[in-house]
């Protein structure tokens, strides 16, 4: 027998002791005895609690205790009554209160043990005893849930039962309906059916009439072959001589293409010989213009040559520089003229701006002399060397804008 048994059939004992009216501390002696002295196990709480199933934390360490002590006092007799000496007795008394002593604190520390244990497993039973509390109004809370989703299902049934039977009333107030319906219609199909007769009647005419039609048509159509194979021979008859007349008129026009081809060639190299001509004339223009400037350019030399003919040139250089000096006054260079304009060399910058290159000009017989930069201007003057005197002197004026 295993070890399950063993406590299965303590358990049974007990079970019997307990239908006999035993106590609890009777119990947990019982469970003590068997644990100890058959299964030699040391009795604990939770082991005396495992088998009793009853007393509480603090009633089953007494009971331990109280079977201890039942054994200590047995042991103490049988000791007692034997014959050993007095020396033996004593010695072996103090062996075994120490032996008791030993036990005591080892159940204690076991007791202990247990104890905590025991602790453990009551807040493990209260945290499943909240849980199981939870669960508990969570299911009571579902099960309200499940009333109110019923008593709303019960409520949707009966408005379902009361939209049946409206439906079922409609129903067979529409049924009623389609039957008068059918019948209406049975009679619309009877007379529809009649006038399909009179129909298939008519249609039987009518095909009658068609297959005539085709045969007339079928003579008229021969009729107007014949015709049109007539019409169309005497189109080609009449159109044989249209044909050679336009045979004529394509020749007329190749031999016109060609002259027409003739004359735009002859065309292209009169417009060539005109380009040559005119790229020709165009270079003569040019070589014209450059003689023409050369022409100028030899007759200002002329001009030049003349001028300075009718004075020495000493003389001439003479006058300017006293003219630069400002030593000939107006009179002087009315008297003199132009007869030394031919040696009056033009200043080369505007003595005003210095950037200018002044630029002579004539008009009436009369000489001016301006900057374009500054039109910086001498005013006119009777001769070419008074407008460079007065180009030049602080009291030139400046002609206007």
């Amino acid at each position: 027998m295993n070890l399950d048994q063993e406590r299965q059939t303590i358990r049974n004992e007990l079970e019997t002791l307990r239908a006999n009216g035993a106590r609890r501390q009777d119990l947990s002696l019982h469970a003590c005895k068997r644990l100890f002295f058959d299964l030699g196990i040391r009795p604990s709480m939770a082991t005396v609690r495992d088998l009793t199933q009853t007393g509480s934390a603090s009633d089953i360490p007494k009971d331990i205790d109280h079977f201890w002590e039942r054994i200590r006092n047995v042991s103490r007799l049988k000791v007692g009554a034997g014959a050993i000496p007095k020396a033996l007795e004593d010695r072996a008394g103090e062996l075994l209160g120490a032996l008791f002593e030993e036990a005591v604190s080892h159940a204690r520390a076991t007791l202990d043990d247990e104890r905590e244990e025991m602790r453990v497993q009551m807040a493990i039973a209260d945290q499943r005893a909240r849980e199981a509390e939870i669960r508990q109004q969570a299911s009571e809370d579902a099960i309200k849930r499940s009333e109110l989703r019923a008593e709303a299902g019960w409520e949707r049934v009966r408005a379902l039962e009361a939209e049946l039977s409206s439906a079922t009333t409609h129903g067979n107030a529409h049924q009623e309906g389609l039957q008068a319906t059918v019948r209406r219609l049975d009679q619309e199909n009877e007379a529809l059916r009649q006038r399909l007769d009179t129909e298939f009647a008519t249609n039987a005419t009518l095909r009658d009439r068609i297959d005539a039609l085709h045969v007339e048509l079928r003579q008229s159509t021969e009729h107007y072959a014949q015709q049109i194979k007539d019409a169309v021979a005497e189109a080609e008859r009449r159109v044989k001589p249209m044909l050679v007349e336009l045979d004529s008129l394509r020749s007329m026009a190749a031999t016109y293409q060609s002259g027409l081809r003739d004359a735009s060639r002859k065309e292209f190299e009169f417009i060539q010989q005109i380009a040559t001509a005119k790229a020709r004339g165009d270079r003569l223009e040019a070589q014209l213009r450059e003689q023409s400037d050369e022409v100028d350019a030899l007759t200002k030399e002329v001009a030049v040559l003349r001028g300075r003919q009718g004075i020495d040139p000493a003389v001439a250089g003479l006058l300017c520089s006293l003219v630069e000096a400002g030593r000939l006054t107006d009179d002087e260079l009315r008297a003199i003229g132009t007869a030394a304009d031919g040696h009056v060399p033009l200043p080369l910058r505007c003595p005003k701006c210095e950037e200018g290159e002044p630029e002579l000009s004539q008009v009436n017989h009369r000489f001016e002399l301006q900057c374009p930069e500054c039109d910086h201007s001498s005013g006119l003057g009777e001769s070419r060397l008074e407008a460079v005197r007065r180009f030049q002197s602080s009291g030139s004026v400046t002609a206007p804008a």
